[in-house]
């Protein structure tokens, strides 16, 4: 588990350099003047009454009487920006500044925000970024905008009942007649602004949805990174806390529950999490290159699991197998029957039901500990995530299913992770659903007209509302193909 450390808050001020930097201000005031009153201005900037030299250094402010031209701002965080205003107040802070930059016509150009793909959008800004968590707006400097851009930061903007559940962030440049919102904290790393509301709470869009695209966004910081969490819900945050920690070094900013006077500046802010696909990376879109491998390994050492990769059974070591239990909606309805034929095939059962009061880290040392672990299509299956490399994962397919679901959800990412894939289909005789409907129901006989109505439509009949009993004799293959495909003693089996 990696230490945290609290972000670096407001820079202490050093006299010595202050007086260092007021003096090298002041000589560049005095050069303006000579270069305004003899030399005309290379930016082209209208004639102003005085400007505003700024400097994060001591917080110190220095003024001078300038004509047709403009200083460039030392920041300290890698920006040029032209500060030229009348006045200071009390604080330090320019009072109707006029403020421009040396590229501020490209900046403007650029939008802030991006699809990165169908199912997020991306804001990113970089230079004097002022963050006010209670109104969950972000100040800008007008140079990067010229109007307002507003984002839910969670990866699920074309399902409108998930952002229901998200609140929408604000970025704007802050006005041209008033001083900037004043500091209360300064940090030196990005700030990376989610939500965790959305359809949190189901560990599969817990990592879907979320923490995998946080991965995505913020593995490449090495830790370096301020994580600003919206729609706070502290159970979530306290189930996580292990993985969130091995992605940044620092306390979790609650933006929903921030000082409403506090206002954070970033050299650097981050709006959104990419999203590449379902429990998956795309190395081509990262920035070194880093996929699901890298994430899976993330979470062993979040973990402390001990097994990369399955081990070789034999006499000596029976496989385990793990079965993913449900109570609700798509139960097994001889469970037992199914680890008993298991256990007769020479595998070590363990049947269990995760929930979300299940310690996280428990359940991940039991899922790595297992060589197959098998469950009908539903959200227990994101477990997978903890088995070793080599492991093989069983999905069983409810009846009617459409066949992108099981494919997408966890067929192809299993295999992105380096496991071995089955999946056993539910039968017309194997399913509830048959026990619910008629024969000649359209239900029964033609799943494609129940697919054309709509997600909820297809999720209602027939995830919602089937359980599955599984032929033991057929499933007894499936489980010997399972066995087939680990690592064995072929002396000893």
């Amino acid at each position: 588990m990696k230490p945290l450390r609290t972000p670096p808050r407001v820079e202490p001020r050093r006299p010595g350099n202050a007086l260092i930097v007021a003096a090298m201000l002041l000589s560049l005031c005095i050069l303006s003047l000579i270069k305004a009153r003899y030399c005309p201005s290379p930016y082209g900037i209208p004639a102003i009454d005085s400007c505003l030299i700024f400097s994060f250094l001591g917080d110190l402010w220095i003024s001078c009487s300038q004509q047709d031209s403009a200083v460039a701002e030392s920041a300290g965080d890698g920006s040029n920006l032209l500060f030229c205003a009348g006045v200071e107040d009390n604080e330090g802070n320019a009072v109707a500044p006029k403020i421009v930059a040396d590229e501020a016509v490209s900046n403007l150009s650029r939008p802030l925000c991006s699809e990165t793909s169908k199912r997020s959008n991306v804001c990113e800004a970089e230079g004097g970024i002022r963050l006010q968590g209670s109104s969950r707006t972000i100040f800008l400097h007008p140079s990067l905008a010229d109007r307002e851009w507003k984002i839910k930061p969670y990866c699920r903007k074309h399902d409108p009942p998930a952002m229901k559940k998200v609140n929408e962030w604000t970025m704007k440049p802050f006005p041209s007649d008033k001083a900037p919102p004043r500091c209360t904290a300064k940090y030196t790393v990005p700030a990376l602004v989610f939500s965790i509301g959305g359809f949190t709470d189901n560990l599969f869009h817990d990592f879907t949805d979320v923490i995998v695209p946080l991965f995505i966004s913020s593995y490449r910081f090495h830790g370096e990174v301020q994580f600003v969490v919206a729609d706070f819900k502290p159970p979530w945050v306290s189930r996580f806390i292990l993985i969130l920690r091995q992605l940044s070094n620092y306390d979790i900013i609650d933006a929903d529950n921030d000082d409403p006077g506090a206002v954070r500046c970033f050299p650097r802010v981050i709006v959104g999490l990419s999203f590449h696909k379902e429990l998956g990376v795309d190395p081509s879109k990262t920035a070194t290159g880093y996929s699901i491998v890298e994430f899976k390994e993330m979470l062993r050492k979040a973990y402390g699991l001990e097994r990369p990769t399955v081990e070789r059974w034999g006499v000596r070591r029976k496989p385990r197998l793990l079965l993913i239990s449900r109570n609700k909606t798509r139960v097994f309805l001889n469970e037992k029957g199914i680890a008993d034929m298991a256990a007769s095939l020479g595998f070590d059962v363990r049947a269990t039901e995760p929930t979300n009061k299940t310690d996280v880290g428990e359940f991940a040392r039991l899922v790595n500990s297992a060589d197959v672990m098998i469950g009908v299509h539903g959200a227990g299956l994101t477990n997978m995530v903890f088995l070793p490399a080599g492991a093989v994962l069983i999905q069983v397919v409810p009846m009617g299913a459409p066949g992108w679901l099981p494919r997408d959800t966890f067929g192809q990412p299993s295999r992105d992770m380096q496991l071995k894939y089955l999946d056993y289909h539910i039968e017309g005789d194997e399913s509830s659903l048959t026990e619910q409907y008629p024969k000649d129901h359209p239900v029964l006989k033609d799943p494609s007209s129940i697919h054309k109505q709509g997600w909820y439509a297809l999720s209602e009949v027939y995830l919602e509302n089937q359980n599955v009993r599984p032929q033991l004799d057929r499933l007894k293959n499936t489980l010997l193909e399972a066995r087939s495909l680990l690592p064995h003693n072929s002396k000893e089996a």
